[in-house]
């Protein structure tokens, strides 16, 4: 279960960084939303990187410890983590460094990332084509 565990992890991660990045990239040349302006492109990408592998490992290891209520109800699982960051997006718009943009740029992406982190995390703990494992 360990190999699953980080393969469900590593994908996760991957699927996280594709989407937003094509998110943001597509919102930003429909909205003309600018990237932050770090000290360093180099320092920015590290931050994301951190963020998303922090994200990642919470994600995998919730649904691996709560199996038995989100196995086969993993698109409820990807919608509470949706609505979670629904309110940090907003949350962190109030700021000055944050605006209404990115927050709906976030809030794009993560009902795309979630839903197919959710589904084949699910594949990969729980096995089968819908989470049945045929038990």
């Amino acid at each position: 279960m360990n190999g699953r565990i980080i393969l469900a992890t590593i994908v996760t991660l991957v699927i996280f960084h594709i989407v937003a990045f094509a998110v943001y990239g597509t919102w930003s040349m429909l909205t003309g939303l600018q990237p932050p302006t770090p000290d360093s492109p180099g320092t920015f990408l590290l931050s994301v990187f951190v963020q998303k592998v922090g994200h990642s490992l919470a994600f995998v290891l919730i649904f691996y410890f709560g199996r038995s209520v989100f196995g086969q109800r993993w698109l409820l699982y990807a919608f509470l983590w949706w609505l979670f960051s629904v309110f940090g997006e907003f949350g962190e718009a109030i700021m000055p460094a944050y605006s209404v943009q990115e927050a709906c740029a976030g809030v794009i992406a993560e009902a795309i990332y979630f839903p197919l982190a959710a589904f084949i995390t699910m594949r990969l703990i729980v096995g089968g084509r819908f989470g049945h494992t045929g038990d």
